[in-house]
């Protein structure tokens, strides 16, 4: 009888050492899968946020005052390389609630927008990246829908969508925001898909989005004016 219980005692210790390694391998694997870091996420270093992008006040910004001068349809040709140096003069990082986001990158793949940045939660430093697939629709309403959010190599976009609900209601209660505002149409677009008209104005000037192409490491926006 002794002999009979050591011998289950044993299958018993070995049986828990094998969940035990399992449970060991899946949380490193885990691990593992949020920590990893893409080999081509190479972000710009920071820039002096006190300097403004010279591809923006040199090039996209008299690109697009001169175009909706003109009164006429005109494209708009953004470089991933110039919005990269845009991105870079802007603020590092940003806080959102209990999020900071720092060293963006952006990529122009065709159809989509994917933007990585590394995430600090917690204590914990991830690099995210998501993707947007903007598009026009029939009536020529703008979705800007994001598509995917990943932290490391685990896709986290419900949760994602979420918490950046949460912020987003946050943000504009604070700043007083109300729904009709471009802010909240951007966010509702990209968060649930909510496509809205793009008609933009330009100091005394209006124009519409009414086709958006993006290729690899560009994005062309076709503009038309807009007379009321």
């Amino acid at each position: 009888m002794k002999a009979h219980k050591k011998v289950k005692f044993k299958k018993r210790i070995y049986l828990l050492s094998a969940v035990l390694g399992i449970i060991s391998a899946v949380v490193v694997i885990v691990f593992a899968l949020f920590l990893h870091r893409p080999a081509y996420y190479k972000p710009l270093d920071f820039a002096d946020s006190k300097e403004v992008s010279l591809y923006l006040t040199n090039q996209l910004l008299p690109e697009l005052y001169n175009g909706v001068q003109l009164r006429e349809p005109f494209d708009l040709v953004v470089t991933q390389s110039g919005i990269n140096d845009t991105v870079a003069h802007f603020e590092w990082p940003q806080e959102l609630g209990s999020v900071r986001i720092s060293s963006p990158m952006v990529f122009f793949a065709p159809d989509s927008v994917v933007v990585m940045g590394t995430v600090v939660m917690e204590g914990a430093e991830f690099v995210g990246t998501v993707v947007a697939e903007p598009s026009l629709d029939a009536e020529g309403l703008l979705n800007l829908q994001v598509v995917s959010v990943k932290m490391g190599a685990v896709d986290i976009t419900p949760l994602a969508m979420v918490l950046a609900r949460r912020i987003c209601q946050q943000q504009f209660a604070a700043h007083g925001i109300d729904e009709d505002d471009v802010q909240v149409q951007v966010a509702a677009s990209l968060l649930d898909g909510k496509p809205f008209k793009p008609v933009f104005k330009i100091e005394d000037k209006k124009v519409r989005v009414e086709k958006i192409t993006i290729e690899q490491k560009k994005l062309t926006i076709h503009l038309v004016p807009v007379f009321d």
